[in-house]
């Protein structure tokens, strides 16, 4: 019996110091796999709203979506937020993701973020334009 509380313990304790440590981490990853599922189940009710605020109408020569906007760093990315992209609807409905790399200039006194519609949310292999679509909006998610 002692031997067995002890083990229940010890595991209890081990638990507790790992997530201590992994918290940031997880909250990082919950942040990211969030933003992406939100996006996906919650991005035609984003883009109507937009479109409201806009007094946008979608045509086939203007069409909006709302895709995950993912940032764009050395050997990582992740999902950031969301925003309206506007083009074609053919070219549109190409648009999987808007990378976002980022870089300083002038040490760090200057701040330069691109925004990039893509065919492809594996932004590591190298980032896909979708020529003729623009961002239209962005998406602010508090988290």
């Amino acid at each position: 019996m002692k031997k067995r509380f002890l083990q229940l313990s010890i595991a209890v304790i081990a638990s507790m110091a790992l997530l201590t440590v992994a918290t940031p981490q997880i909250k990082q990853i919950i942040k990211v796999v969030g933003v992406g599922a939100a996006v996906d189940q919650f991005g035609d009710d984003i883009n109507k709203a937009i479109n409201r605020l806009s007094k946008h109408t979608d045509t086939n020569a203007k069409f909006t979506k709302v895709v995950p906007i993912l940032s764009v760093g050395v050997g990582k990315s992740s999902a950031i937020g969301a925003a309206q992209v506007m083009g074609t609807k053919a070219q549109v409905e190409q648009v999987e993701a808007v990378a976002s790399p980022e870089m300083d200039l002038f040490g760090k006194e200057i701040r330069i973020r691109a925004m990039i519609p893509v065919s492809d949310k594996n932004v590591l292999k190298g980032i896909k334009t979708v020529p003729g679509v623009g961002v239209s909006g962005i998406v602010d998610l508090k988290l």
